[in-house]
């Protein structure tokens, strides 16, 4: 059988730990390409570079990988790796690991799943990992081991066009791990805090902080799976039309 491409990028930057555990797991299904930022590109969102020339260096992370560095978003990187570098549409597009939890609200702001979101958008199967810790020296041999499952299955049973999962691990030791949990994106929100400054003219500048908040008390959410020790698979779409309130709009007035 003909081997599956997969396509890896991240919001990290491409030499960072994660996205080369993540290539490490991939080659063992198939050719794998990394097109991935050339610096951290983190809280980018599904921002796209359109004032600015994007540039491309080739990179050597291992043997058999084609990677390049681009010097946009996650979300340049996808769509320059699908549009311009590769030969053909990949298979499977594979974001992370990334360093820090995307579960909740993060997902919106997360530049590690606006690469997988770029991928359902063009109709590609695409999953987006993070691990529950922001230390680069972290332990990844249950991310690994959670990584190697997920492509297991995404490769037999691919999600339907538009979609695509959001994976977060907990950061414990893979003996801890309970298993996965399919959930829901918890409701939450970040209470902004703002450190302000005095850059060496006197003049002040700002230092983005902040806390996060829970406000969901439910036990199917990711942030419930992730406490009590379970990896969070969590079914997104690129469509945020809010279906639910079709109905009670088409009751308004709508007249002049």
């Amino acid at each position: 059988m003909k081997k599956p491409t997969i396509l890896i990028s991240n919001d990290d930057g491409i030499h960072a730990p994660g996205i080369l555990a993540l290539t490490e797991v991939a080659r063992e299904f198939g050719e794998v390409w990394v097109v991935a930022p050339d610096s951290p590109q983190s809280g980018m969102g599904h921002a796209i570079t359109v004032e600015t020339s994007l540039r491309v260096e080739k990179e050597h992370l291992f043997e058999d990988v084609v990677g390049y560095a681009c010097s946009g978003t996650p979300a340049d990187c996808v769509k320059l790796a699908t549009g311009v570098l590769m030969k053909k549409q990949p298979d499977l597009i594979l974001s992370g690991i990334n360093h820090g939890s995307n579960s909740s609200v993060s997902t919106i702001y997360s530049g590690t799943l606006s690469a997988a979101r770029e991928g359902a958008i063009q109709g590609i199967a695409a999953i987006g990992f993070s691990l529950t810790t922001f230390s680069h020296s972290a332990d990844l041999t249950a991310c690994k081991a959670v990584v190697r499952k997920m492509i297991q299955l995404a490769l037999s049973a691919p999600l339907p066009a538009g979609h695509y999962l959001n994976v977060n691990i907990p950061a414990i030791p893979l003996a801890d791990i309970k298993g996965f949990r399919v959930t829901r994106q918890a409701m939450g929100r970040w209470i902004e805090e703002f450190d302000e400054r005095k850059d060496p003219f006197g003049r002040p500048y700002y230092w983005l902080k902040g806390r996060f908040e829970l406000l969901d008390k439910g036990t199917d959410t990711d942030e419930h799976a992730l406490a009590e020790g379970y990896v969070s698979v969590t079914p997104l779409e690129f469509d945020m039309t809010d279906h639910h309130q079709l109905a009670h709009l088409n009751t308004w007035d709508w007249g002049f």
